[in-house]
């Protein structure tokens, strides 16, 4: 859990209810210590509600569920009864240089507090401008300017929304010319004037390395380890540019690769075994096959679960 002294402005987390420790089982700003989840997908509920599978978790992307009932919903309802679930966002655009969607948060702001997630997570890119949303997470220039931004807009989530949010680091496809700084160093200045925590996906990681050249593990290195409190891990693309160059492509279509699970393993050797998510979102095989993939993250765990995690303690 993040300090909550740490978190800027007058952000404090809030009591947890008697309500929501004896629904849901479970403490209501951290997910399940060393298990895996997978994305929720509403064609496999069935199999999701099962106590037999093993699963710890699920996420859902908050888009979906902004509505008022339907079956949607109403599988939520009962998904929710047995399982931590963790709400992840695509529309909040936290790296524009706009003001944040007041009606979009809100929206937000009504599905947290029926749902009240595990844990609810969002991008570090912009997919907003001038009042139109583009169906892509884009890059931001890591500079002082949008820093500041990117600070005031979590500022914003966390005092609207009374929880700490947890930043995805993003894949990235170009290198922009006016960063001023590393992304990690981007990313730890954030979670140092935020107190936000991170959701590292570590397919996203090497997406990004690859395609910029970069060294994945030196990143992990450079990354605050007490405020690493969720993975992701996922399937990517492999396609060419216009110079015959590869590009990787965070398409999550496919089976996790092993470049991917070995940059996992060295997560967990550094960050201790953190709840990780299977997120496989187009070309969606069975249940079994995706809780079978998801799995392999467990054994990871297992591995490494005897070594004390490099965290701080809270």
């Amino acid at each position: 859990m993040v300090d909550p002294t740490q978190i800027s402005k007058d952000f404090v987390m809030p009591t947890v209810s008697p309500l929501s420790r004896t629904k849901n089982h479970h403490d209501y700003f951290a997910l399940p210590e060393e298990q895996v989840g997978l994305s929720y997908k509403p064609d496999y509920f069935e199999e999701a509600i099962s106590t037999a599978h093993g699963l710890g978790w699920f996420e859902i992307h908050a888009e979906n569920y902004m509505v008022e009932g339907g079956p949607l919903r109403n599988q939520m309802e009962r998904l929710r009864q047995n399982y931590p679930v963790s709400c992840h966002g695509v529309g909040l655009s936290i790296g524009s240089s706009e003001p944040l969607s007041h009606a979009h948060l809100a929206r937000l702001k009504k599905l947290v507090d029926w749902l009240e997630p595990a844990a609810f997570s969002e991008h570090l890119a912009w997919s907003s401008h001038g009042g139109l949303f583009f169906n892509d997470l884009l890059p931001l220039p890591y500079t002082k300017d949008t820093l500041q931004n990117v600070v005031n807009h979590i500022d914003e989530v966390q005092q609207m929304l009374h929880r700490p949010l947890l930043l995805e680091n993003p894949s990235t496809y170009v290198t922009l010319a006016n960063h001023e700084m590393s992304e990690s160093d981007f990313i730890c200045e954030v979670v140092k004037q935020t107190g936000c925590q991170l959701l590292l996906d570590v397919n996203n990681l090497f997406v990004s390395s690859v395609n910029q050249r970069f060294c994945a593990d030196e990143f992990l290195k450079c990354l605050p380890a007490h405020a690493v409190t969720q993975i992701h891990v996922a399937g990517h693309s492999i396609d060419q540019d216009d110079n015959g160059d590869i590009l990787l492509i965070d398409s999550h279509s496919t089976a996790v690769s092993n470049e991917v699970w070995a940059l996992y393993r060295s997560a967990i050797e550094q960050f201790g075994p953190v709840p990780t998510l299977l997120e496989w979102d187009d070309d969606v095989p069975d249940f079994a096959t995706l809780r079978a993939e998801a799995m392999k993250a467990k054994r990871f765990m297992n591995d490494k679960s005897n070594r004390e995690p490099h965290r701080v303690a809270i």
